[in-house]
C-alpha cells in the first residue's frame, strides 16, 4: 500500500475516533464520571481494539504476559472507579 493511502486511513480512523470520543466524553462527564475514570475507560477500549487488530489483521501471537497485562489493567480500572 502506497504510503499516502496508509496515512489517510490511519487519519480517517483518528478522526472518526475522535467524533465519537468527544461527545462520550461529555456524557460520561455530565453523568457523574471524571476525568481520570473517562480517560482510564478510553485506554482499556484502545487496548482491547488494538488488541483484536494485532491479532486478527497483523496475525500476532496473543502471549501469556498480555493476559496479565490486562489483569493489571483491569485491577488499575477497578481501583479508579472505586468509591
Amino acid at each position: 500500500m502506497p504510503l499516502w493511502k496508509a496515512i489517510l486511513i490511519s487519519w480517517g480512523i483518528a478522526f472518526f475516533e475522535y467524533c465519537l470520543m468527544v461527545p462520550a466524553n461529555r456524557a460520561g462527564y455530565a453523568n457523574g464520571f471524571n476525568g481520570f475514570q473517562l480517560k482510564m475507560t478510553q485506554e482499556v477500549i484502545t487496548l482491547v481494539v488494538f488488541t483484536v487488530f494485532a491479532v486478527l489483521y497483523l496475525k500476532e501471537p496473543f502471549h501469556w504476559k498480555y493476559l496479565i497485562s490486562f489483569a493489571l489493567l483491569l485491577g488499575a480500572v477497578y481501583f479508579a472507579f472505586k468509591k
